[in-house]
C-alpha cells in the first residue's frame, strides 16, 4: 500500500517501467449496460409500488400483501448488491508487470520480511508450512535481505520441529535452486512436476535428502510429540523445554526460536542464508488474543527490531484467488486499489502507523517503522524486547489494534484492516501476472468450508453494521464508488435473503393460486378483451420489435 499523494507509476522518465496500466476493453459498453439495467430496476420498483398502492385502495388477502412485501424487500437487496457489483465495473484496469526491469531501476532493494501464519498442525500439516518457508527463502531476491517469520498461533512443537529440519535442508535446497535456476521453488511441487522425467545425479541427491527430512517430520507428526532422542543438538532440545504438561493452545508462554541468522549461517556453497524465525506469542485464558490479527501485530512489533530497514517504497499488493477475486480487484485497482484478502500481499511498514500525513508514533521508539537496530537478532536485548512485545498483556492500554497495526473488531482482520487503511488515505495496487506468484490450499471437506464461510460472514457483517460501515463512513472517506465496492464484501452474507425468498415463495404462491408476477393476459380480460385480441397484441409487439431492430441498424 502507498499514500494517495504518491504517484502509482513505478517508473521515471528515462528508466524502464516496472508496470503499465490500461483501461480494460468493454468498459464503455458496461457503463451503457449499467444505465439500461438501472432503468429496468426502476421499472421493477415502479411495478412493486403500483401493486402496493393498489392493495391500499382495495380489499386484499393478507397472504398476497405478505408475498408482495417479501418480494419487494428481496428485490431491494438484489438491486443493492447489483449496485455494489457495478462499482467494480466502472473503471477496471489491466496492469502489466515487467519484473525484469526491477534491477535496472532499483539499485538497492529494500529488506523484505515475510510472514507465514499457521495455527493447527493437523489442518495445516507441518510439511506444508515447511514447503512454504523453503519456497520463500529461495526467492530470487538478495538472500541477506530476506527474513521469514513463521507465526504459529497454535504453539505446536510439531511445527517447530519441522522448521528446524527445514532450516537444515535449506542449506542444500537454496544453492540447488540457484544452480538449476528453478522456478517452482517448493520442493513438493518441483519433485511432483518432474516425477515422470529422468533425474540428474544432483536431482537424485537433493530428493534423497528431502525425502529423508520429510520422513523424520511425518514420523514426529504421527507420534504427536517431539522426544529428545529425535533432536541432534542440545540447543534445540532447550527450545522444547517450554512444552510442559500445562502448555495448551489457549494458555502458553512466548516461544521465539531463531532457526537461521543471516549474519552467521551459510549454505553448502558458503553463501549467506536468510533469517528464519519461529514465533508463538504468549496466550492466556484471561486475556483476549484477537485471533490472527493479534498474531500479526506481534510479528509486526517483533520484526521491527531486526537489523534491516523497513520498506522504503511501495510494493504491490498481490491477490491471486478465484475469478471472483480477480474481477473485483481489477475494477477496484482503477479506483483506490483492491481489498486486502489476507494472503499474497506486501505492505510498506509505514501504513500501520497512521495515515500518509498523520503518523501515529508507537509507545517506544524501537518499534518505529524506520528504526534500525544494528545488534544481532540473537543478542539478549533484542530477544528480551521480542518476548516483551509478544506477551499477552503488552497491548493493554495501547493503540495497537485501533490506530496501529492490524485492526481488531472483526473476525476478518484482513478485510477490516485494509478497509481502515484505505479510509486513512492509503491505496493499493493489484498485481496479477500470467504466472501465479502465490499458491495456497483451501478447505476441501464440507465442515471446514462451512466453518470458514461462517467466520467470513460474521466478520464481514461486524464491519457492515458497525460505525465504520462502508456505506456511510467508507463512502465519506473514500468516495461512493469505493464505499460500494467494499460494501459488496461487507454485506456478502445478505445474498442468502433474496436467494432463499425466490427459492420458496414463487413455488408456494403457485401451489396456493396466488399471483405474484404481472399477468398481461389478465389485463386484457379485465378490460373486456378477448383471447384473440391478446394474441394479436403479442404478434404486434413482435413486429414492432423487429422494426426497431431494423431502425437501429439503419441508424
Amino acid at each position: 500500500m502507498e499514500g494517495l499523494r504518491v504517484h502509482t507509476t513505478a517508473s521515471t522518465t528515462h528508466a524502464p517501467p516496472l508496470h503499465t496500466t490500461k483501461l480494460t476493453r468493454h468498459t464503455a459498453l458496461n457503463r451503457v449496460f449499467a444505465i439500461v439495467y438501472t432503468c429496468a430496476i426502476i421499472a421493477l420498483f415502479y411495478h412493486h409500488a403500483h401493486k402496493l398502492i393498489q392493495y391500499y385502495y382495495t380489499t386484499i388477502i393478507p397472504s398476497s400483501l405478505f408475498l408482495s412485501l417479501t418480494l419487494f424487500f428481496s428485490d431491494i437487496i438484489l438491486a443493492f448488491k447489483w449496485a455494489t457489483t457495478q462499482s467494480c465495473r466502472m473503471r477496471p484496469i489491466h496492469r502489466e508487470e515487467f519484473p525484469q526491469n526491477l534491477k535496472e531501476e532499483v539499485k538497492d532493494l529494500p529488506a523484505l520480511d515475510v510472514f507465514i501464519c499457521t495455527a493447527d498442525p493437523y489442518k495445516e500439516p507441518p510439511m506444508s508450512v515447511v514447503n512454504t518457508a523453503l519456497s520463500v527463502m529461495a526467492y530470487e531476491y538478495p538472500t541477506e535481505k530476506v527474513s521469514v517469520y513463521v507465526s504459529d498461533d497454535g504453539g505446536s512443537q510439531l511445527t517447530l520441529f519441522a522448521l528446524m529440519e527445514a532450516a537444515k535442508f535449506a542449506c542444500h535446497w537454496l544453492p540447488f535452486c540457484k544452480k538449476k535456476n528453478i522456478v517452482e521453488r517448493s520442493p513438493d511441487v518441483y519433485f511432483a512436476s518432474n516425477q515422470n522425467q529422468p533425474l540428474s545425479s544432483d536431482d537424485e541427491k537433493i530428493r534423497t535428502v528431502y525425502n529423508s527430512m520429510k520422513a523424520r517430520v511425518e514420523n514426529i507428526v504421527e507420534k504427536g510429540k517431539v522426544s529428545h532422542e529425535c533432536i541432534a543438538r542440545d540447543q534445540d532440545c532447550e527450545a522444547f523445554n517450554k512444552w510442559t504438561d500445562a502448555f495448551t493452545r489457549q494458555d502458553h508462554p512466548t516461544v521465539i526460536q531463531i532457526l537461521l541468522e543471516s549474519d552467521k549461517d551459510k549454505d553448502m556453497t558458503g553463501n549467506v542464508m536468510p533469517n528464519l524465525i519461529y514465533v508463538s506469542r504468549e496466550k492466556s485464558r484471561t486475556s483476549p488474543h484477537h485471533f490472527k490479527a493479534g498474531a500479526l501485530n506481534v510479528l509486526g512489533m517483533f520484526n521491527f527490531l531486526n537489523v534491516f530497514m523497513g520498506l522504503t517504497r511501495m510494493i504491490s499488493m498481490l491477490v491471486n484467488l478465484s475469478v471472483l477475486f480477480e474481477i473485483n480487484p481489477m475494477g477496484m485497482d482503477g479506483l483506490l486499489g483492491p481489498i486486502h484478502l489476507g494472503t499474497g500481499c506486501f505492505f510498506n511498514r509505514r501504513v500501520f502507523f497512521g495515515g500518509p500525513s498523520s503518523f501515529v508514533p508507537p509507545e517506544i521508539p524501537e518499534l518505529s517503522p524506520g528504526n534500525i537496530v544494528n545488534k544481532p537478532i540473537q543478542s539478549q536485548p533484542i530477544l528480551a524486547m521480542a518476548h516483551r512485545v509478544a506477551s499477552c498483556n503488552y497491548e493493554n492500554q495501547s493503540k495497537w489494534g485501533s490506530k496501529m497495526g492490524f485492526r481488531y473488531g472483526s473476525l476478518v482482520e484482513d478485510y477490516y484492516t485494509g478497509y481502515r487503511l484505505k479510509c486513512e488515505g492509503w491505496r493499493s495496487i493489484f498485481c496479477h501476472p500470467d504466472r501465479a506468484a502465490f499458491y495456497g490450499n483451501a478447505p476441501i471437506n464440507l465442515i471446514d468450508v462451512l466453518n470458514q464461510n461462517k467466520r467470513w460472514a460474521i466478520g464481514l457483517l461486524e464491519v457492515g453494521f458497525s460505525k465504520y460501515n462502508p456505506i456511510t463512513f467508507g463512502s465519506q472517506a473514500m468516495g461512493p464508488l469505493m464505499g460500494l465496492a467494499y460494501a459488496y464484501s461487507g454485506y456478502w452474507a445478505m445474498w442468502s435473503i433474496p436467494i432463499t425468498i425466490y427459492a420458496f415463495i414463487p413455488q408456494l404462491a403457485l401451489l396456493n393460486g396466488v399471483t405474484i408476477f404481472p399477468k398481461d393476459f389478465l389485463d386484457f380480460l379485465l378490460v373486456g378483451g378477448t383471447v384473440q385480441s391478446w394474441w394479436n397484441d403479442q404478434r404486434w409487439n413482435k413486429g414492432i420489435l423487429f422494426g426497431l431492430k431494423l431502425e437501429c441498424k439503419e441508424g
